[in-house]
């Protein structure tokens, strides 16, 4: 069954957030929480490198990324890694979190051979701080 999230005109249970989800399946799927698919700024560190990526999904429990190739070698079993969540999805205002994640899986993305999709599960979490937004 495939469907896509709805607002109600009050904001209600359902709300700008829910719109930024793009259609997902539902029948067969055995996430166990809602999964934002959202292009966000997300840093990995790595060491004393700090590896610029960018999330192509999220949820509370687990995240997808794309980065370069060759900085997913870098990417051991378990990592941290900063995520910069905009307004829409906190519902307030953006903000920064720092995760502890562990990877699931790499791969090379299809659509050019020089970058890699990694998903990751994540193990915990913690607010920083409102991100900075320009005025």
């Amino acid at each position: 069954m495939r469907f896509r999230a709805q607002a109600t005109a009050d904001g209600g249970i359902l709300n700008e957030a829910a719109l930024m989800t793009e259609e997902f399946t539902a029948a067969n799927d055995r996430r166990g929480s809602q999964r934002f698919r959202i292009s966000a700024p997300l840093t990995i560190l790595a060491g004393d490198s700090e590896i610029q990526a960018y999330t192509r999904d999220l949820s509370n429990r687990g995240v997808y990324f794309y980065l370069s190739l060759t900085d997913s070698g870098l990417i051991d079993r378990d990592f941290e890694f900063l995520v910069e969540l905009p307004a829409e999805i906190t519902l307030s205002s953006s903000c920064r979190i720092r995760c502890r994640g562990r990877l699931v899986r790499k791969e090379i993305t299809s659509r050019n051979l020089t970058g890699a999709g990694v998903a990751a599960e994540i193990l915990d979490y913690s607010i920083l701080r409102e991100a900075f937004s320009p005025a």
